[in-house]
């Protein structure tokens, strides 16, 4: 009964797509779903609508109110249109960015949300072509406008696409404006409420002088220009699989000087279909298997990878064996802030008033590096619109000098305000550069951090619970660790449990005190005596709960480093037992 009664829904819903409004190519599909006798389509494009909600649309590509389509897309411009056009009233010239990735139809997307931009009164700076996802953020400062889009789904398989949107400020829109843009977006009852006739004359195609700009000030971040010209021959592989980071990052490079850099031939070819690889994800060791063999042929000094957008970087080096191991996004943002706070310190580049940021969930080895150089730390939720927030907020008073999370995301400089891949792949450049040049390797650093501030193995679980038994199963597990924390993980006792959704820190003794957020969030932390910290939350945009465990440990030289991995590993799954995962 209860499936007869959702195909009746879909049904109802996909009648009104056969509306005249909508074009032949969407019609006839409806069609086929509605006569096809298995009504797994149907109901999986019309189940639900594609939700706009604070991080933009997700979703695979397809016909229906549950995909991404020329429809779904329109609605969410013309939400953001109506929101634009309330918010700045007044405003003779309210203009936005519009920038894509590599991906299937995301051109078409940007033509579209531009026509409807400009069928609205609103002047758009459109890209000639694919762009990284932090020039994008960049030019909505440069050219002073008032919001921006990207069509991207990041590093998501091939089927899927995306859409976010941006502030006057470059960053991912935040309280009130995103609950402010997906209320005029709800507001969008059918394509006829989208005005899909653009004004060519409020359209202006951007390329070169942006890029030239971008690429000058993404320059201006690096440190030490000299030892980039003593180890201007350092040997780098870089991959953009298949996406926008060709565009700029192997300029960005030459442009630092670096002269002996070598792109993977089969990804630098542009491609929605990411065909030389199962996932276009820097974080899995797979994408980048290409850029490891050639590092191999050539004897590479270090591999650097970005995510079709270019705000992700992943790496790998060689160990002390000389084998090529992947360094995490923990390990990475650990090396960008070591590196940018010791060589501003030692180039006498400090003024006093530096900052840096990372979210709660990435490791608090950062922490001990930002105190022991005297230098403020923030801890901010996760996503990079919360490190945006905090540049913001100290914007004129101090200076913000990078921050990172433990997803593969790093942000060098303020004049972008999300991750960058661009100034990360240059400044990673620099940081082996400055390495080579002491004799060492990229490896070599992390294990003096590692010798210097003490070890750190980080490791995500993810406890994938499908369906809405799973979705309440989720509801129940954060519950009931709520109701009854863990008294020990691994053995240690727990002496702090951080609840944000009531922004209350708890000690053993049970004493409360306030967490200072901007919001709640449905997130638990556990501390322990010996330093383990283990971060529970509920995934966003997926079905899963989120383990985020850092177990802290010492290393007395480095070479010390296999016997305190395989002690922390241990640790990891007496942690596990103790949470019951």
């Amino acid at each position: 009964m209860e499936n007869e009664e959702l195909i009746k829904q879909c049904t109802e819903k996909a009648q009104k797509w056969l509306a005249p409004e909508y074009d032949a190519e969407t019609q006839a599909e409806v069609k086929r779903m509605l006569e096809n006798p298995d009504k797994t389509d149907l109901i999986e494009a019309f189940y639900k609508d594609l939700e706009f909600g604070t991080g933009g649309l997700r979703g695979i590509m397809g016909v229906g109110s549950n995909r991404m389509n020329i429809y779904t897309v329109g609605a969410a411009t013309q939400g953001l249109s109506n929101y634009l056009n309330k918010c700045f009233a007044g405003k003779d010239n309210i203009s936005v960015v519009v920038g894509y990735d590599c991906r299937n139809n995301s051109q078409k997307f940007a033509e579209i949300s531009a026509n409807i931009f400009s069928a609205n009164g609103i002047k758009v700076y459109l890209f000639e072509d694919m762009r990284p996802t932090p020039e994008m953020s960049f030019a909505i400062r440069r050219l002073g406008c008032q919001s921006g889009i990207i069509l991207t789904a990041s590093h998501n398989p091939k089927e899927y696409n995306g859409y976010k949107a941006y502030w006057d400020d470059g960053a991912q829109v935040l309280a009130p404006h995103d609950k402010g843009i997906i209320d005029e977006v709800n507001k969008i009852n059918s394509a006829a409420d989208i005005k899909f006739e653009g004004d060519k004359d409020l359209i202006q195609v951007i390329g070169k002088e942006v890029d030239d700009d971008y690429l000058n000030q993404v320059h201006s971040i690096s440190i030490d220009p000299e030892v980039i010209k003593r180890q201007k021959d350092l040997k780098i592989v870089y991959t953009p699989i298949h996406g926008t980071g060709m565009m700029l990052i192997p300029q960005s490079l030459k442009l630092w000087g670096f002269e002996n850099v070598h792109c993977v031939a089969e990804q630098m070819v542009k491609s929605g279909d990411f065909q030389t690889v199962v996932s276009p994800n820097p974080e899995n060791a797979e994408a980048l298997t290409l850029a490891i063999k050639l590092a191999k042929e050539i004897d590479a000094d270090i591999v650097m990878a970005s995510d079709p957008d270019a705000d992700r970087v992943g790496m790998a080096c060689k160990d002390s064996k000389g084998e090529w191991v992947l360094v995490n996004g923990n390990q990475t943002c650990l090396i960008f802030l070591y590196y940018i706070i010791k060589n501003r310190i030692a180039m006498g580049k400090m003024k006093g008033n530096e900052f840096i940021v990372k979210t709660i969930v990435t490791t608090e080895l950062i922490k001990k590096v930002a105190d022991k150089n005297n230098i403020e730390m923030y801890d901010c939720y996760t996503g990079f619109k919360w490190i945006a927030r905090q540049i913001r907020l100290n914007e004129g008073i101090k200076q913000y000098i990078g921050g990172g999370e433990e997803s593969y995301g790093f942000l060098a400089e303020d004049f972008v305000r999300d991750k960058d891949a661009v100034s990360a792949c240059s400044l990673l450049a620099e940081i082996c550069a400055w390495a080579k040049d002491q004799g060492k390797t990229l490896y070599d650093i992390l294990m003096e951090i590692y010798v210097e501030y003490g070890f750190s193995k980080e490791l995500t679980v993810n406890v994938v619970k499908p369906g809405k038994s799973g979705a309440d199963e989720i509801k129940a597990m954060m519950e009931n660790f709520r109701a009854c924390p863990p008294k020990e993980l691994g053995g240690s006792q727990v002496v702090l449990v951080k609840d944000y959704k009531t922004l209350k820190a708890t000690d053993a003794a049970g004493n409360a005190t306030d967490i200072d957020m901007p919001e709640p969030s449905n997130v638990l932390q556990f501390f322990t005596a010996d330093g383990t910290k283990v971060s529970v939350r509920p995934s966003g945009t997926e079905p899963k709960i989120k383990f985020y465990m850092e177990i802290k440990g010492e290393m007395g030289c480095p070479k010390c480093y296999a016997s305190a991995n395989a002690t922390a590993t241990e640790k990891v799954e007496a942690v596990k037992k103790s949470l019951g995962i």
